[in-house]
């Protein structure tokens, strides 16, 4: 089973939370500008907006928006997250979807990219996500001294346990599960909807079958089925 068919190891219990916020603004777009005050306010939203959706219309969009960048050649910026919260969602959604042996990871698919285009898009899903994120690197601060990015590979994995199997989560971390949940739901759509993710569910839709067989073995030895049962 690879790590893509598991959505990765441990962390694979999770999920996101959105909510409106105005773009920050690009000459003050550093994790350095938002203080500590606003941090904590982000942080005391994030609980309260866990119900949220979206749709295959609002996924197709800021995929379409995505695929004319690249077919421009232009480079792209980041217009919602700061530069801080892009390379913390850069590194928790390759947490989340590693690179294996069939497939690049969620940053090589472009779902960072994606997630900015989908927040641009969507106003509603802005404050939740941002305090989300403010959550995990104030409970990274308080734990190892250093935020989600800052720490180390084995500190970000432990925090996410933490987080990532709702059945097993302490009540001093609940706050962090609605955000872990639909952040993997968020990664899983941004990586499924590129090119890369299609070729990796080696989908095989519109192809002539001139005769069935029946489900080919490795797949029933996976799913611990088969047809003597």
């Amino acid at each position: 089973m690879t790590a893509k068919s598991t959505l990765s190891v441990s962390i694979c219990n999770i999920r996101v939370i959105r909510v409106p916020l105005s773009r920050p603004n690009r000459k003050h777009h550093t994790e350095n500008t938002m203080n500590r005050r606003e941090s904590f306010k982000l942080v005391a939203v994030a609980p309260f907006a866990a119900g949220f959706t979206w749709t295959q219309a609002d996924v197709r969009h800021a995929r379409e928006k995505q695929q004319v960048l690249h077919t421009t050649g232009q480079p792209f910026a980041a217009e919602f997250f700061t530069d801080h919260e892009y390379e913390t969602v850069r590194v928790l959604v390759d947490l989340i979807l590693p690179a294996d042996e069939r497939s690049g990871s969620a940053t090589d698919a472009g779902v960072p990219e994606f997630m900015d285009f989908m927040m641009i898009d969507q106003p509603n899903l802005q404050r939740p996500l941002r305090g989300g994120l403010a959550w995990l690197d104030h409970q990274c601060r308080k734990r190892f001294t250093n935020t989600f990015v800052e720490c180390d590979d084995a500190q970000r994995r432990e925090m996410l346990d933490e987080i990532a199997w709702p059945d097993l989560v302490k009540p001093e971390m609940s706050q962090g599960v609605p955000f872990f949940n639909s952040f993997r739901d968020l990664t899983a759509s941004g990586f499924w909807s590129s090119k890369m993710g299609v070729d990796d569910l080696q989908y095989l839709g519109n192809t002539f079958v001139p005769e069935w067989t029946g489900c080919p073995q490795e797949v029933l030895d996976k799913v611990g089925v088969s047809y003597d049962e």
